[in-house]
């Protein structure tokens, strides 16, 4: 798949990419992995089932059901929601410059609005006063600067931002699919945001979040943002997740000091003491992003994409069987060097002396089989359960 030229999909060809990410084990990166080696969506979703037997012989991958896509394209449309996907130019310039951008996004609201430049505010669920009113302090001065405030519609700090952000634009990001929302008061506030910004998901319409799927909510948070501030946050809160991931994605951590007797700061103190930037007032955040903002018109939806290395035939250290695929002792040797600490693909790759292309063909092979799964950061681990 060459996506450095946005283009529109068919209606077909919209129908494909939905069928094939909702295949199992086909995530992200798999799917453009996929797109890269057979072209389109249609041939790789052919090609899936020979795939995972590459692994297991065994293994029986479940690719999405035509009538379940056609189901779920049908109940999107009746609520207002259409499919982005990353090749097409309504898609949010910065989150395609992410190494696990979605393919598809389901948007609900103004779709104008992920085309602007977005700062994201997130914090604790159990705020305190003082947390809630910088946010919605916060989030006003983004408004009025010209920025989108994206959040996680989760209760506290995300909720005090997007109702501060209503008239200037927000955009809530969704763990689950656009019909269930969680928590369930998000389901009062989501046609309020749509009025002026944007609900988005990658997630099935009716997909029920679970708790896996809220740091692969904050991915998006974060990557649709130039910047990401963290308000409040305990030691243990999904907001540090956030600011973790921010710091993937090569964007900007700002954190709001606390008093050291409040561990609802402790956590925003920490990223202070390693290394984020303090926000103790909204122009902390905007004067540092003024050159940031000056280069974004310049950016394109062709940059930032990443493409995968592919194997080149006759490199060394990589034995292939009589068909050209990986050997089974290959697998072995990937799969041993792996654990459910996740590690960076380059430091797989030394350890194994493979070439990078043949690695990332047999991660491939390796996730669709079930046996791992990639983290944020191109990281790697074991599949556990």
């Amino acid at each position: 798949m060459n996506d450095r030229a946005a283009r529109r999909l068919s209606e077909q060809e919209r129908f494909d990419w939905l069928r094939l990410i909702r295949s199992e084990n086909v995530g992200p990166r798999g799917f453009q992995a996929l797109m890269l080696r057979y072209g389109d969506a249609r041939a790789a979703l052919d090609a899936l089932p020979g795939l995972a037997r590459r692994v297991d012989q065994k293994r029986i991958l479940k690719i999405a059901d035509p009538a379940a896509i056609k189901a779920e394209i049908s109940a999107a449309a009746e609520k207002g929601v259409r499919f982005v996907a990353r090749c097409e130019p309504e898609y949010p310039p910065m989150l395609a410059r992410i190494d696990d951008a979605p393919p598809i996004l389901a948007v609900q609201g103004h779709i104008e609005s992920l085309q602007q430049p977005m700062i994201a505010v997130v914090g604790s669920r159990n705020a305190s006063a003082g947390g809630l009113a910088f946010a919605d302090r916060l989030a006003r001065a983004f408004g009025a600067a010209g920025y989108v405030v994206v959040s996680g519609l989760a209760r506290g700090i995300d909720t005090r931002a997007h109702v501060a952000a209503l008239a200037s634009g927000t955009v809530g990001v969704l763990a689950g699919g656009h019909a269930r929302p969680y928590p369930p008061e998000a389901t009062a506030l989501m046609p309020k945001i749509s009025q002026f910004g944007a609900v988005v998901s990658e997630m099935p319409f009716e997909w029920e979040p679970r708790g896996r799927d809220f740091p692969r909510r904050n991915r998006l948070v974060s990557g649709l943002a130039f910047a990401t501030v963290i308000v409040e946050a305990a030691r243990s809160s999904g907001s540090l997740i956030t600011a973790r991931l921010a710091g993937d994605q090569n964007r900007e951590v700002f954190a709001v000091p606390g008093s050291p007797l409040d561990p609802r700061a402790e956590g925003t103190n920490d990223l202070l003491r390693s290394g984020a930037h303090i926000c103790a007032r909204a122009e902390d955040v905007l004067d540092a992003l003024d050159p940031i903002r000056g280069k974004y018109k310049a950016l394109g939806l062709a940059e930032g994409r990443h493409d995968m290395a592919w194997p080149h035939e006759g490199e060394p250290r990589f034995e292939r069987d009589a068909t050209g695929d990986p050997t089974t002792q290959n697998y072995a040797q990937v799969l041993s060097l792996l654990g459910p600490t996740p590690v960076h693909i380059d430091d797989v790759m030394r350890a194994a002396g493979f070439p990078t292309g043949a690695l990332r063909a047999m991660l491939l092979d390796l996730e669709l089989a079930g046996k791992i799964e990639f983290q944020s950061g191109d990281r790697v681990a074991l599949k556990i359960g």
